[in-house]
């Protein structure tokens, strides 16, 4: 269902500019200005990180002022820096949002304020969690600090939880009339992480309490189990023209799935992989995928790689492999 964010809404802000953080497109002590169409007036009535008007803060400072703070002029001041305007801004997060496949989810703004065409659902929502949770791992602890001093005014985090359980280590808070009191929330217990949205409740306490239940409940009934480990070699296809006769294909990292409980031994697994290959083939060349479905229908798969490399033989071992291997596929 397509729903007002409000400073959910952030959390696509503060991704793009941890991607370009991370891309060196932006440096972490890089100096924002805060111009007058950023600046916060001294207003109670919206979340602001109060930078002086014409003054600067880095954009790491930003950062913070934007996830801790849910400051709007820090939103407004970030996007100008990045894109000249903050509609430009909205064009960018509109492309990731599509990149990352939020399919019923349109930007008009960097902050979460009220506007028409602005909207968001609960699934998106989750799939943008997700995407900063594994995409930004570097800056994902700044989403569970309780606090953020800047200009001498201390503000805490909004998101309540944080304050109340220990599992929980993100995200984001929102508030607008429009919106309800909203929460992306994600909490890891063991070696399970759930992420959680609630939308539209009627005040901070409820959001909270939904978001604990549903927390509560996702352990209760499921359970993160690991199909195969990575490194693990699944298959040895066979390599023609190479210096090796076969080569290993395994996963490059481990392969988890959640289910729910009970469910683990009900799995079917099958592999997708060529009975031959052609050298040169490169250590975690993609070779096929693994595939772990339930009654029949699929619940994840991953690639398969090479777990090692095979170079190319020598001349006379390709014609000779070219002869056995017509004659192979002749008979």
């Amino acid at each position: 269902e397509k729903l007002a964010p409000a400073s959910m809404t952030k959390m696509m802000t503060s991704f793009i500019i941890e991607q370009k953080l991370l891309a060196g497109e932006l440096t972490e002590d890089e100096k924002v200005r805060m111009n007058e169409s950023a600046w916060c007036r001294g207003s109670s009535s919206e979340s602001c990180m109060y930078v002086p008007l014409n003054g600067t803060a880095t954009a790491l400072e930003m950062l913070r002022g934007i996830i801790i703070q849910s400051g709007n002029d820090a939103s407004k001041a970030v996007a100008e820096h990045l894109a000249g305007s903050e509609t430009a801004f909205a064009e960018l997060m509109n492309g990731e949002a599509k990149r990352l496949g939020m399919k019923d989810t349109q930007f008009k703004n960097a902050t979460g304020l009220s506007e028409e065409g602005h909207y968001t659902s609960a699934n998106d929502m989750a799939l943008l969690a997700h995407a900063i949770i594994k995409d930004s791992s570097k800056y994902y602890p700044i989403y569970s600090e309780k606090e953020f001093t800047y200009n001498n005014i201390k503000q805490g985090n909004r998101n309540a939880l944080l304050f109340t359980d220990p599992t929980v280590d993100g995200l984001k808070t929102g508030h607008t009339d429009e919106a309800g009191y909203c929460l992306t929330a994600s909490s890891k217990r063991g070696s399970m992480r759930l992420i959680s949205v609630v939308m539209g409740t009627p005040s901070m306490q409820a959001r909270a309490d939904q978001t604990r239940a549903l927390f509560n409940w996702g352990f209760s009934n499921f359970e993160t189990a690991q199909i195969r480990p990575k490194g693990q070699e699944l298959a040895k296809p066979v390599v023609w023209f190479g210096q090796a006769e076969n080569v290993s294909v395994g996963l490059a990292s481990d392969m988890n799935v959640t289910l729910a409980r009970g469910e683990k031994d009900k799995l079917q697994i099958s592999l997708q992989v060529p009975s031959s290959l052609d050298a040169p083939i490169k250590q975690g060349q993609e070779i096929g995928k693994i595939i772990a479905s339930l009654n029949g229908k699929p619940v994840a798969e991953q690639a398969l790689v090479a777990l090692q490399a095979v170079e190319q033989a020598n001349f006379f071992v390709r014609v000779w492999h070219g002869i056995k291997r017509f004659f192979t596929n002749f008979f």
